[in-house]
């Protein structure tokens, strides 16, 4: 067979693409990965040391079936890899009774059947005495929760992958791309490669490669920050839990202190929409930590520590928020997986399966009728 011709061409080879390297070969497939940056890299969305995996998913109860598969998908690769990659956890969701982030974990835990705990304010201070909220407020505490340590699962995807046989080509640009009824061809600023079909998981630059359709997708800058604490003790993960609080400025989220950096934190959204993502800046600025240092301040006084580290990541944007996992409205022999809003690298174990389904057979009995493109006017 020639040698730039495959069955399967996949663009991006970051969370998403990584994931569905991996099943593409797992299922034999000849496949190429296309990758503009060099692998494992900061310059997207699959960065950051940890990303949190959360069963009670308050963005809709829909996500929940596949989330579960997701973590049966972990566990499946730390098998495979021969590495730790999730860490069980509690979360805890804090916000005012009734706020849209509350109803919505209750909600999902209801409608799946997913053990929960209800904190009063009384029950946050004695659970978690660091924990700083007015008597108002009210937790919801996730004890089937975790984190997944990022870089090490895009690299455990992408190694398996090429231990099966895929081949995945780092720091080379793809420039166009065109779909025919015998395929698709795809060219980049190195060569020109064929296949059967075509996934687009390129993060940031989906919305490049999609041209027309890939319009109504924005990006966002967001930063992740760790910071020392006044007693690193008191934030281990069998004492402290991950966090989503949604308060006045925005929704924050946190993570137990696992290692010398102290105390990881984030706001989730709150940042302008830009269209392009060379526009994004690349430097974390005082005003990024004044204000994180703001809701630490406030509600986690505790940790009062220096900044140890800080990066920034990007999120890609739909209109609702929600994901792209379709086929292309024009070229079935393309599939997307686009738009994770700043809450999917946990699903893209998952999507990774789902990928591979819709290449394969057009379609995939994992529920993703709600990520359809035909919801956005697509």
């Amino acid at each position: 067979m020639n040698k730039n011709h495959f069955d399967v061409v996949v663009l991006g080879a970051g969370g998403m693409g990584s994931a569905t390297l991996f099943e593409l070969a797992r299922r034999g497939r000849r496949v190429l990965g296309l990758e503009q940056f060099d692998l494992v890299h900061k310059l997207g969305s699959s960065h950051g040391h940890t990303r949190v995996i959360r069963k009670a998913y308050y963005e809709h109860p829909n996500y929940v079936p596949l989330v579960l598969r997701a973590y049966e998908r972990w566990y499946g690769l730390e098998q495979i890899a021969g590495r730790h990659l999730l860490t069980e956890c509690g979360c805890l969701s804090l916000g005012l009774p009734g706020s849209e982030m509350m109803q919505g974990v209750q909600t999902a835990a209801r409608e799946h059947r997913l053990p929960v705990e209800m904190l009063s304010a009384q029950d946050i201070r004695k659970r978690f005495p660091v924990f700083r909220f007015p008597e108002e407020y009210t937790g919801i505490l996730e004890h089937e929760a975790g984190f997944l340590f990022v870089e090490d699962c895009v690299e455990s995807h992408l190694k398996a992958a090429q231990k099966l046989g895929a081949k995945i080509h780092p720091l080379e640009s793809v420039r166009a791309w065109q779909a025919s009824g015998s395929g698709v061809e795809v060219v980049t600023d190195r060569d020109r490669y064929f296949a059967e079909r075509l996934v687009i998981t390129a993060g940031p630059w989906a919305g490049q490669l999609l041209a027309h359709w890939g319009k109504q997708l924005t990006v966002m800058r967001q930063t992740m920050q760790w910071y020392g604490t006044a007693d690193d003790r008191r934030f281990r993960r069998d004492r402290f839990p991950i966090y989503l609080a949604e308060v006045p400025d925005g929704v924050f989220y946190g993570l137990p202190v696992i290692d010398a950096n102290g105390h990881k934190i984030a706001r989730h959204y709150g940042a302008p929409e830009l269209s392009d993502p060379a526009a994004i800046d690349r430097k974390v600025t005082p005003e990024d930590e004044r204000s994180i240092r703001g809701f630490l301040n406030r509600h986690l006084p505790a940790v009062n520590g220096p900044r140890r580290r800080a990066e920034v990541c990007i999120y890609t944007l739909t209109p609702d928020r929600h994901f792209i996992l379709d086929l292309h409205p024009e070229q079935p022999q393309v599939a997307i997986a686009a738009g994770f809003s700043g809450h999917g690298f946990k699903f893209s174990s998952v999507v990774g399966e789902i990928m591979a389904d819709l290449v394969e057979k057009g379609k995939t009995a994992l529920p993703i009728d709600m990520f359809r493109l035909r919801r956005l006017g697509m």
